[in-house]
This record gives C-alpha cells, structure tokens and sequence, in this order.
C-alpha cells in the first residue's frame, strides 16, 4: 500500500516542477522550457512512478519494451515535392550537400541518382533513420555520411568530421516528423494506429527525456491548455484540456488512440470528423492536440531555429537553401528567419502574426535597408506542390517549400 508520506512526497514535487515548468507571458502562451527543466520533469515522473506506483492504475507502459526499429528493406517515406527541391538546389557534380532530416532517404536517393560523384550528408536524430541511411552509405561507397543528431547539434558534428564552417554547397531542411514514424504504431505519432503514446523522435537516445504520455498525465489543466493553443492553435484547447484530466483521473492515458478517444468524448458525435483537411477529407477532431503534443515533446521549434543558424553557418557564400515545412508555425518562423527578423525573442515568432512595427525590431547583424544581409530568397512567394503531386501523395498536401541563396558576410555596415 501507498504511504500517506510518499503521496504526500509526491505531490509536492509535482507542484515544485509544475512551477518551473509553466512559464508563461502576458498572453497566457507557455514558453519552451529549457534542459535543465525538462530533466526535473522526467525526474519528478520517476519519482511518482516509485512512490505510487504499487498501484497499477498509476503505472506508465515500459517504452523500451514496446520500440521495435522498422526493417531497413522497406521503402517507408515518399519525398515531398522533389522536383522543385532538385531544380531550387541546383546541384552541380562533385558539390558536397547537407540533407539535414534524411527520414527515410528520399530526397537524398534522388539526389544521389540525379547528380553524379555528390557527396550527401545525412543528418537525422532517428537511429532507425540513421539506419536506412547507413544502408544506403553501404550501397554508395563515400557518397552518403550519416549522421546521427539533432539540429542544435549539427554544428559539433560537422566539426568532428573536419567540416568547416562556409564549405557546403547545398542544404536541404524537411521538417517536422516522417511519414516512417507516422507508420509505426509503436511510435505514437499516429491517431489510427494504437500504439503507446510516445511521440519522442530521439526513440530511446535520451531515456529521461519525457513522452506525450508524460505530458497528458502529469501537466494541469492550465499547462495543457497553453500547449495545446501554442503549438496545435486550437480553438477548443481549454475544453480537450478538461477533458484529458478528467479522464485520467479514472485510469493513466498512455496509448495513441485513448488519448484520441478522449478528445473526441468531449465533444458531440458529429463533430469528431467535422473538421475538414486541404483536401476537404474529414479530419479527426483530436489532429491539433496530436501536433501539438509531438512539437512540445520533441521542442521543434526551438530545434527548427537551431537548424536555420547552422545552414547558415555551414553554407558556402552562394551556396543554396531549401526548407520544406508543414504547418504555419514551422513556416511562420521559416520566412522570418530568412528576412531577417531578430529571433532573440523566438516566442513572438512562434505563436502569433507579426503585429504591426514588429519589423523594427531587427539588429544590425541580420538586416540592413529592411532585407537580410545573410539570404536572397530565389523565389520571393511559397512554393506549394502540384496537384498530382498532391494524388500521390496525400500527406504532402500541406507542405510549403522556401528557397534562398546565402550571401556574403563581409558587408561594412558603417554609415
């Protein structure tokens, strides 16, 4: 049985990281907490996990039991848009080019048989990419260099492999989470398909990093509902919130489709499939909260950001840039990056459209005349995909693709 002492134990701490975890500003939008937090929090879950977890209906499923890699000979990712990434990159022979989220390995596949003696960096912070990608390292003896990390951490693997700063060709940035993990039930990335509500891209690199199941069972209301706007922007995020923990006050949500289910009870039967995606299919109603909790759990957008200053750093002066994001949030912060914009303040950018006199806030190391003096965009609007490639590939259909090339940085900006 469970002590009065432990229970006790056990809701202090949770008040002592809910504090540190909820850090909001003037418009009730949670900000991304930083390392140091989220190892409290994971803490705090194993803490719980031993004080209270004589009784079983407070237990947490063994992840590492339930992860299973997915077979290196299936063919699991359909690229996004490849002809517009392969003409905007413009990859000339023997050129050296970063493919920054290699996934499944589509683009770089197309770039390897498109462009001959390419080298391709393959950067992922999925081991079961980095598998594919291994393989394919295999199949192209020097042409393909896997690389295992996330964005943050480019800039020091580059390093260990004697890559210096200005001396890629071409980066390719596709964010967000693969059609290979959406695949894998056992991920959690998916809605329809029942697996444990995981959602970690990292799979088990960074055991005490926390899941979504970790997120729906351990943060209040409040916090849940500031998550839910920020990173999903959804309109009922309040009402999905009460919902969530009033259902796991009954028993812990930790599959994919409890979790669904629960969204979907609080609201009427004809509402769950009202909802309507750019194809103007039916979506279900709990799509928001999943994106939401798969940003949050992963910190994309912090990781995003990450991303952009290293391609910055990496590029060669005229060297080219692609990025293909999903939603408005990764786009959001995509276009502002590339004008220019002081991103010291990342939230602002995140979160909400640019207010108006927002442009003023610049520095003089990112812009100069109210243009970035890092990127000329080639193509000044969104690139969107084609219809047909839309047909045969239904997942893509929000995908929007930017493109720029790096300038030079010895501008004097003496007036």
């Amino acid at each position: 049985m469970t002590s009065h002492t432990d229970l006790f134990r056990a809701q202090c701490v949770h008040a002592h990281i809910i504090t540190r975890i909820m850090i909001f500003h003037s418009n009730s939008v949670i900000r991304k907490t930083n390392l140091a937090v989220w190892r409290a929090w994971r803490t705090f879950t194993l803490s719980l996990h031993s004080s209270v977890g004589a009784s079983s209906s407070t237990s947490f499923p063994d992840k590492s039991e339930e992860q299973s890699a997915v077979s290196a000979e299936k063919s699991p990712h359909m690229p996004v848009m490849v002809k517009e990434v392969l003409h905007y990159l413009d990859i000339q022979p023997a050129q050296v080019v970063l493919d920054m989220t290699f996934g499944g390995g589509g683009h770089t596949k197309a770039i390897l048989d498109t462009v001959p003696e390419v080298t391709v960096l393959a950067l992922d912070r999925d081991p079961t990419a980095i598998s594919l990608a291994q393989q394919l390292a295999r199949e192209h003896s020097g042409r393909v260099k896997p690389l295992l990390g996330r964005f943050s951490e480019l800039e020091t693997l580059l390093s260990n492999m004697n890559s210096k700063p200005g001396s890629i060709d071409a980066v390719l940035l596709d964010a967000g989470c693969s059609s290979m993990q959406m695949d894998q039930a056992e991920r959690g990335f998916s809605l329809s398909k029942d697996g444990p509500l995981d959602m970690r891209m990292d799979g088990e690199r960074y055991p005490d990093m926390p899941c979504a199941a970790d997120v729906v069972n351990t943060l209040d209301q409040q916090a849940l509902t500031s998550i839910l706007t920020a990173y999903g922007e959804e309109r009922h995020a309040r009402k999905i919130a009460s919902a969530i923990v009033e259902a796991r006050r009954v028993s812990p949500i930790t599959r994919t489709q409890q979790l669904a289910s629960v969204v979907a009870g609080a609201f009427p039967a004809a509402v769950v499939y009202a909802r309507k995606d750019r194809l103007h299919r039916p979506a279900h109603v709990a799509t928001k909260t999943f994106q939401a909790l798969r940003i949050f759990v992963n910190d994309e957008l912090n990781e995003l950001h990450s991303g952009l200053r290293a391609a910055q750093t990496a590029l060669k002066p005229g060297g080219r840039l692609c990025v293909i994001t999903f939603h408005s949030l990764e786009d959001r912060l995509v276009k502002r990056f590339l004008q220019g914009d002081n991103m010291s303040n990342l939230d602002q950018y995140h979160f909400s459209p640019r207010k108006q006199g927002s442009r003023k806030e610049k520095t003089v190391d990112d812009k100069r005349d109210g243009k970035s003096v890092h990127w000329v965009p080639l193509r000044r609007k969104v690139i969107t995909p084609e219809k047909n490639n839309v047909r045969e590939n239904p997942r893509g259909r929000s995908a929007k693709l930017r493109v720029a090339l790096r300038q030079q940085d010895n501008i004097n900006y003496e007036r």
